[in-house]
Order: structure tokens, then sequence, then C-alpha cells
């Protein structure tokens, strides 16, 4: 069984090796949420991940023979780089099976800290089952993401720094894929300070865990922007200790983990990933829960696609109005477009996209449809605009 020693052991072998990243209350998001915010920056760690901590655990405890052979992880992300990087800093051979659809970012990242990287398998459980196969035929130690005491100990390093810092927190929040890192923290954290509240946090769409636990029949669904997270089944190991120590299990949507990336980028110039920002979405999500509350955040990691980051700030400005996208009908005459263009500016909104459409329309043959996307302050100035382009004779919705 896990224990605070075995987590005490892992922070002296860690002493060094990773950081000891800040753990800061955030005042903005605190005033949102209406409880006391505290964030563990662990995105700022050398792969931009918790995950290095219980790899270098696991790696440090190997017999000289392990050692001599190498290791062999499965891991489409994080774990992959954590593993990769200190098998690297400790000599180490290492093999990475990462399934096809890895994106090439990730893929290359891997190799550059040193791995031999497999491409395998549609899924991760297939990469999987080719992970244990290599360990089989070429000696290799199979380093698990997170069902293995040793990665657990590693991660549970987080809430002893967590605790260290700010002693006075009495909830903390954790996002939870496989388990390892509320396993590590919720040891941890318990045996530290036994009236402390651990709360996880699951994606709405790989609720593998809430399921285990609570024995609930939540669909499972094929894709998340939390990846870190998705996992669809949780480690054995992991289970029993969040059956035995966690308080609360949640669930959130992915619209509330894009609000929880865009919120921590424009509030606290920090980029995080869709795992590493479950917690926050868990606190916008149900702020009646934690109000009042001193509240500890991992912010996981922040190895995020800059395409998929794109896609959430857009979607993010819609959402709050500083970007729409409107029709204005009106006679289609000389100067029409003009008119338009000049009563969006005047009414202060900037103009993104034009879609000048004449065939393609019910309106009678002598109208034109006019398709503009703006950039806007609110959802309040986006009505002003409307209105402005309505007293100027033309119809005008919002899309």
């Amino acid at each position: 069984m896990l224990t605070l020693q075995d987590i005490r052991d892992a922070a002296a072998r860690l002493q060094g090796q990773v950081l000891d990243t800040p753990c800061v209350e955030s005042k903005t998001l605190s005033q949102i949420v209406g409880a006391q915010v505290f964030l563990k920056f662990e995105n700022l760690q050398f792969t931009a991940s918790f995950k290095e901590r219980g790899a270098y655990n696991r790696l440090t405890q190997l017999s000289a023979d392990e050692r001599a052979r190498g290791v062999v992880a499965m891991s489409a992300g994080n774990h992959a780089q954590g593993v990769a990087y200190h098998a690297q800093r400790l000599g180490l051979r290492a093999v990475i099976v990462m399934p096809r659809f890895t994106p090439g970012v990730k893929v290359e990242r891997t190799r550059g800290f040193g791995a031999e990287v497999v491409l395998h398998g549609d899924t991760l459980e297939e990469a999987r089952q080719h992970a244990y196969a290599l360990a089989e035929r070429q000696g290799l130690t199979f380093v698990h993401p997170y069902d293995d005491e040793a990665i657990a100990a590693g991660q549970g390093t987080v809430a002893l720094e967590m605790l260290a810092a700010q002693p006075d927190l009495d909830t903390l929040v954790i996002a939870i894929g496989g388990g390892g890192l509320i396993a590590g923290m919720a040891t941890a954290a318990k045996a530290v300070k036994p009236g402390i509240e651990v709360v996880g946090v699951q994606a709405s769409r790989f609720p593998s865990m809430v399921n285990a636990v609570r024995h609930t029949q939540h669909p499972q669904g094929t894709s998340t922007i939390a990846e870190g997270i998705a996992v669809g089944t949780p480690g054995k190991i992991t289970q029993e200790v969040v059956e035995r120590l966690v308080d609360d299990l949640l669930l959130v949507d992915e619209g509330d983990i894009e609000q929880a990336v865009l919120m921590l980028l424009e509030i606290e110039k920090t980029l995080v990933e869709g795992a590493g920002a479950a917690a926050l979405a868990a606190l916008v999500r149900h702020p009646e829960r934690f109000r009042g509350k001193r509240v500890g955040l991992v912010l996981s990691g922040g190895n995020i696609d800059p395409l998929l980051l794109a896609a959430i700030i857009e979607r993010g400005m819609v959402r709050s109005g500083r970007l729409a996208r409107i029709k204005v009908s009106a006679r289609d005459v000389p100067g029409v477009l003009a008119r338009i263009t000049a009563t969006v500016a005047d009414a202060g909104a900037n103009i993104g996209e034009v879609h000048h459409q004449r065939a393609f329309t019910l309106l009678a043959a002598q109208n034109v449809e006019i398709e503009l996307v703006l950039q806007t302050r609110s959802k309040t100035h986006v009505q002003e605009v409307l209105a402005q382009l309505r007293s100027a004779g033309m119809e005008a919705v919002l899309l």
C-alpha cells in the first residue's frame, strides 16, 4: 500500500531533479468563483507536466540489471516525454510506443529526448499491448503511466509542496485520468493534514473512475480536449486509493474545460492543456460547492496543440460576444456595402470577414444578403451594432 513515507522518499529523490513549482493565489480567479484559489504551476516543469515526477522516481528504483536492459512505456503525451527525458538524463535506453494518430510535434519532442519511438496501432490499447510485447521480447521494464506505486508516489510530491507553501489549504481539486496524480496526492495530503478535502475531476466524456467508484453507467465518448485524462479504464492501485481517501468526484463538460483554458490564458497569462484546466473547470461549473474555501488546484500540464488552442480562443470569443457573425439584408444598389461597413464602423465594431451573397438566398432578386464576422467588445455591443444597422433601414440578425 502506498504510504506517506513512500512519497517523502520520492521527494528526497526528486530534490534538484524537477522544479518545486510555484503555488500562489490567483486573486482574480478567487473573485470570480467565490473561493480563495491557489494554483500549482506544474505546467512550468521542463516537459511541461507533473508526469516527470513519477517517471524519475520509478526510473531511479530500477535494479542494475533493469537499468542495463532499458525501459519501455506507452503514451501519446506527457508520460512519454517524462520517461524519455529522465531516461536520457540517467543514461537508460527508452522505447516509447505511441499510437499512429499521435501528433507529429509530440513524436518529435519525445524523439528529441533520445527515446526510440515506435508508432503502433490506432488506439491507446493497441499501443499498450504492443509495449507489453516489446517488454517481453526485449527484456525491457514496462513503466506504467499511472498504475504503479512508485509512479503515484512521485506524483504525490505535488501535495507535499502545496501544503508546505500553503499550509492553510482546506481543499485540493485534482484531475483524474488513470488516477496516479490523485492517488499520490490524496495519500500525502490526508496523512499530513487529515481534515483536508480531496475532490477529483473527470471529463464527462471519460468518466471511468466515477463509474468504477460510484458504480454509475455514464456513457464514454471517443474524444475530449482533455486528452491527458482520456483514460478508458482506471488503475487498480489508484482506484483503491480513490475509494478510500477521495471525498468527492465531479464531472465537467467540454465547454467548461475550454472556458478554463481561456481564463488561465487571459487572467494568469499561463498556458495549460485541457487536462491541466479540468480542476479550474470544476470550480467554474460548481462554484457553490467551493464557496468560501481555500482551494488548491493543480495546473497539471501545458502541452497543447497550437491549432487546438487557436480554436479554443476563437470559440471562447464567440461565447463572450467578442466575435459575432451577423447577417444583413438590404437593397442591392451601388454603395450598399459601403453603407453597411460605415454603419458597423460608426458602432465601434471591426469587420473580420465579409461574405456577399446574391445567388444562394431566398430574398427578392433586387436584394442582397451580406454576412459579416465582427470583432466586438461584448454581447451588449453586438446588440448595439444590430440596432444601428436597423435604424439605418437594413434588416440585421445575429447568426
